[in-house]
C-alpha cells in the first residue's frame, strides 16, 4: 500500500474518532509518529485533545521539543500530566533514584509511578485515546489493530498509523516540514526517559534502544498492555 494510501485510511479514521468520540485524546509522547498525528490533527482541523506525559525524566531534547510544538501549533494545545510527587519520593527514597536498573520489577514499579498512573489520569472519563503505534516497532506489537479494547483502561484505543512503516513516517515529516525530536538525528529511533533509552546501531531493532539491559519480551512500560482487537471491516 502507497502512503497515499495509507494517509487517506488514517485521515479517515481520525475524523471517525472525532465524530464518534468527541472526547478522545491523542496521547502525545513526541516520538516521530505522535508528531505526524498532531500535525495531522492540527492540518485537519479535527476537534481531538492532545496530551503527554511528563515523567520528571525526559531528554532536554524532548523538553525542547514540547516548547516548540506549543509555538508551531498554537491550535492543538498539548495538556501535560505529571507523576504523583509523594510516590515519585516514596521510590526514590526506597530503592534509590536509578534503581530501575537492577530489575524488571523495580523499572516497572517505576513506570507506573511515573507514567501508567499520570495516564490513568489523563484518560479518567474519556471514551477513546489515541497512540503513535506501530507493528513494525517491536515484536510486543505484532498482532495490534488500528482500533482495540482497552480493558485495562475501560475504553476504545485507536491506533491509526498502525500500517505505517519508519520510512513512511519520516517522508510524512520531511515533506510537510513537522518538527521532530532533534535525537533522532543521533540514531534515536524510540525516545523515552534520559536513562532508559539510548542510540543503537545500524541494524538493531527499532526499540534496541529502549531498555536496552532487558529481554525484548519484557520492553513495554505497561502503557500499552494487550487490549482486544475491533479490526476495521476489510
Amino acid at each position: 500500500m502507497s502512503l497515499e494510501a495509507k494517509l487517506a485510511a488514517t485521515e479517515a479514521l481520525l475524523k471517525e474518532i472525532a465524530a464518534a468520540h468527541p472526547d478522545a485524546a491523542l496521547a502525545n509522547s513526541y516520538g516521530a509518529e505522535d508528531m505526524v498525528l498532531t500535525d495531522l490533527i492540527a492540518r485537519l482541523v479535527l476537534p481531538l485533545q492532545v496530551f503527554s506525559l511528563d515523567t520528571g525524566r525526559l531528554p532536554a531534547e524532548t523538553y525542547e521539543l514540547m516548547q516548540q510544538v506549543g509555538e508551531h501549533y498554537p491550535a492543538v494545545p498539548v495538556k501535560v500530566y505529571f507523576p504523583d510527587t509523594a510516590a515519585t519520593e516514596a521510590y526514590v527514597n526506597a530503592h534509590g533514584v536509578n534503581a530501575f536498573y537492577r530489575s524488571v520489577e523495580l523499572r516497572k514499579s517505576c513506570c507506573h509511578i511515573r507514567k501508567i498512573e499520570p495516564l490513568k489520569r489523563a484518560l479518567a472519563g474519556r471514551s477513546a485515546w489515541i497512540t503513535g503505534l506501530r507493528r513494525e516497532q517491536s515484536p510486543t506489537r505484532q498482532d495490534l489493530a488500528d482500533r482495540e479494547f482497552d480493558a485495562d483502561n475501560g475504553l476504545m484505543k485507536f491506533n491509526p498509523l498502525i500500517d505505517w512503516t519508519e520510512t513512511d513516517v519520516w517522508a510524512y515529516i520531511r515533506e510537510r516540514g513537522v518538527p521532530y525530536n532533534a535525537l533522532h538525528d543521533r540514531r534515536y529511533p524510540s525516545i523515552g526517559c534520559a536513562p532508559c533509552t539510548r542510540a543503537i546501531t545500524v541494524g538493531e531493532d527499532v526499540r534496541a534502544g529502549r531498555w536496552w539491559w532487558e529481554n525484548p519480551e519484557s520492553k513495554e512500560c505497561g502503557l500499552h498492555v494487550k487490549a482486544s482487537p475491533l479490526k476495521r471491516p476489510q
